[in-house]
C-alpha cells in the first residue's frame, strides 16, 4: 500500500501588508513540524514554487480591493476544501476599509499622478463578502498560537478552538491595572476579542481593538462611558475606526458617534 498523501496547504495574499503571513514564518520551532505535516503547495511569501489546486487548507490574507481580486477569490474558493481568512484585512477589510467612508476616486486623484491607470473597487471588503468562508481568524496581525491551532485542527478534522472573551479578561488574568478605570485612558478592551495577551494595557496604553469585536460586544455602553469621561464624539468615532472599521459592529458605532459629533464639525469630517 502506498504512503498516504499529505494535506495540501496554500497561503495566499490579497490587499494587505503581509504581516499575517509572516506570523506563520515566525512560528520558529513549530514551523518545521508544520512543514512536515503538510505539503506546502503555494506560499509565495516563502517560496517561488507554486502547485495548482485543489488545496485541503487555504489561508487567505488581505481584503478585496480590485476587480481582479474579486475574480481571483472565486477561483481560490473553488480550489479550496477548507478556506480560512486570517487577519483584520481578510476578515473585515482592514485599515484600507477606511476608504469605504469616502469616495475612493477622491483619494486616487490626490495620491496618484496618473489616476487613469488605477483600477480599484469603491470599497475594501472582507473575503466573506465575496465567497463562503469556513473559519475566520482575527487579529492585526494574527496570534501565532491561534494560527497553529487552526492548522492543527484542520489536520485532525475538528473545528478550531479560539477564545471568544475580551481583552479585559486577559488583563484580569495577568493582574494588569485597568487603564480605563484607574487612569481614564480610552480603551477598547471591554469590547475587543482576546488574542494579543492584553499587550497595550500591560504597558499603560489603551486597547486599539486590533483583534476586532468580541461576540455580543456592547460598543454603545463603552462609547457612552468614553463620552462621560470627556472624550469628544469625533475622537471616540476615530477610536472605533482603525483596524476593524469595515466590521459591522465597530463600523456602525463609529458612524453613530460621527453623526453625534455634528455635521458642521470639521473634526467629524474624517473617520
Amino acid at each position: 500500500m502506498g504512503e498516504s498523501r499529505k494535506p495540501r496547504l496554500a497561503v495566499l495574499k490579497f490587499a494587505s501588508c503581509d504581516g499575517c503571513q509572516l506570523t506563520l514564518l515566525n512560528c520558529e520551532d513549530e514551523l518545521l513540524d508544520v512543514a512536515g505535516a503538510v505539503e506546502i503547495a503555494s506560499f509565495p511569501e516563502a517560496s517561488r514554487a507554486v502547485l495548482a489546486g485543489p488545496y485541503d487548507l487555504t489561508l487567505v490574507e488581505g481584503s478585496i480591493t480590485t476587480p481582479e481580486d474579486a475574480e481571483r477569490i472565486q477561483q481560490v474558493r473553488e480550489a479550496s476544501r477548507f478556506l480560512v481568512t486570517i487577519g483584520a484585512c481578510a476578515t473585515a477589510g482592514g485599515i484600507q476599509a477606511l476608504r469605504n467612508f469616502k469616495d475612493v476616486d477622491d483619494f486616487i486623484s490626490v495620491v496618484y499622478a496618473h489616476p487613469e491607470y488605477v483600477s480599484s473597487l469603491a470599497t475594501s471588503t472582507p473575503i466573506s463578502a465575496h465567497v463562503p468562508v469556513d473559519f475566520e481568524l482575527n487579529g492585526c496581525p494574527i496570534d501565532r498560537q491561534q494560527l497553529l491551532e487552526v492548522i492543527t485542527a484542520s489536520l485532525v478534522g475538528r473545528r478550531p478552538v479560539i477564545p471568544d472573551h475580551t481583552v479585559c479578561q486577559q488583563c484580569k488574568g495577568r493582574g494588569t491595572v485597568c487603564v480605563l478605570v484607574a487612569h481614564g485612558t480610552p480603551c477598547l478592551g471591554p469590547v475587543t476579542r482576546a488574542g494579543c495577551g492584553a499587550l497595550c494595557p500591560s504597558v499603560g496604553r489603551g486597547c486599539y481593538g486590533c483583534f476586532g469585536p468580541v461576540g455580543r460586544a456592547n460598543t454603545n455602553a463603552l462609547a457612552e462611558h468614553l463620552l462621560a469621561q470627556g472624550m469628544a464624539p469625533a475622537d471616540a468615532s476615530r477610536l472605533f475606526s482603525t483596524f476593524y472599521s469595515g466590521n459591522e459592529v465597530f463600523g456602525r458605532q463609529s458612524v453613530t458617534l460621527r453623526a453625534r459629533a455634528g455635521s458642521d464639525s470639521s473634526e467629524a469630517a474624517a473617520p
